[in-house]
């Protein structure tokens, strides 16, 4: 979401970020002098021992209690500050009648396990159903054979009012920082992201396997509401949180890359023409089919998280042009917000 703020404040608008405290952090500080209203997202959280759909499955009611609550929430939001146009990810129940109201989704199809994939059509369905509720859907990925999603966007029936945006990453098109570089030095990169406890187990693997190891690691651990002073953990320098312009910089000039598949991250380092290990959170379907997925198109080697040992190899094929990338994803980005604010002018 921070590309389609950075965005629409430069186009003039007045952006309102709605969001919880972890990423109200993260956002205030890649995006200064916007406002700001707390509203927290469905958290449905992981196991140490059942796969992420058998925890969703238990979540179902919950998930749906958060739906209603959040549309109705989103009523009086609309009134208390006069907005206009809402834009969301993956957030199911932020549309009104009365707006323009967009949903950013990678998903049209929400992959299945295997053996449940029968079930798939029906999820399709269901999601379909949702994404008819908004105005229009907007896919952040390309709509030809080369894109980064799959089977998730691709070769499925979408809706009149889904376009394919091309890539998101907030560091297309960022300045480089204008302090010193303290990173010119040969390193690594691990870049930690999702909920707990997945992301401590896979923490605490890499640091075992990498802190005796040269070059030195830079390991960035996703917490921006914490402290940014590093911590050094033998060979591993370990940051909470750095701002965009000097994470791009470190981890474009890293010789090697590990971090989870998730498909914000995947984004980001295509956008930086980046090759990586990733590493799916186990029982996390959509991150175990874009590791497969990727690895199979050869931008990316993958490894399961319990193989983890010494001596890992990128095992990549091919680097990734993201020059092309990058300028076919601005012209789609363009064109997609365009469609939304004439949209926007003729419901007013």
């Amino acid at each position: 979401m921070i590309p389609v703020a950075r965005k629409l404040k430069a186009m003039g608008h007045n952006v309102i970020i709605g969001s919880g405290q972890k990423h109200s952090a993260l956002l205030r500080s890649e995006i200064p002098g916007l406002s700001y209203i707390s509203f927290t997202g469905f958290k449905p959280g992981y196991s140490r021992y059942l796969p992420q759909y058998l925890s969703l499955l238990f979540k179902i009611p919950l998930l749906l209690f958060h739906i209603i609550s959040e549309h109705i929430r989103l009523k009086k939001l609309v009134r208390e500050h006069s907005i206009d146009l809402v834009i969301s990810d993956n957030r199911f129940g932020l549309w009104n009648r009365k707006i323009t109201s967009v949903y950013i989704t990678h998903m049209p199809r929400i992959p299945f396990p295997k053996w449940f994939r029968f079930l798939e059509p029906i999820g399709i369905a269901l999601h379909r159903l949702v994404i008819r509720k908004y105005t229009l859907c907007f896919i952040p990925d390309l709509p030809g054979e080369t894109n980064f999603s799959g089977r998730l966007s691709h070769g499925v029936r979408l809706s009149g009012n889904v376009r394919y945006i091309g890539i998101l990453s907030r560091f297309i098109g960022l300045e480089p920082s204008t302090t010193v570089d303290p990173f010119k030095f040969p390193h690594n990169t691990v870049i930690l992201s999702g909920p707990e406890p997945q992301r401590e187990i896979l923490r605490q693997k890499l640091i075992t396997i990498l802190r005796d190891c040269i070059p030195q690691t830079i390991m960035f651990e996703g917490n921006p509401d914490k402290n940014v002073e590093p911590d050094l953990m033998g060979n591993i320098i370990c940051y909470s949180h750095l701002n965009g312009s000097l994470m791009k910089e470190v981890i474009g000039s890293s010789e090697k890359i590990i971090t989870r598949s998730g498909y914000t991250t995947i984004m980001e380092l295509v956008s930086l023409g980046c090759n990586a290990l990733i590493i799916p959170t186990p029982g996390q379907t959509e991150q175990e089919y874009l590791a497969e997925y990727l690895s199979a198109k050869g931008y990316f080697g993958t490894l399961p998280q319990n193989e983890l040992k010494e001596g890992i190899s990128l095992g990549v094929d091919q680097c990734i042009s993201a020059g092309e990338v990058n300028f076919e994803s601005g012209l789609l980005l363009d064109e997609a917000l365009k469609e939304m604010l004439e949209t926007h002018h003729k419901k007013d």
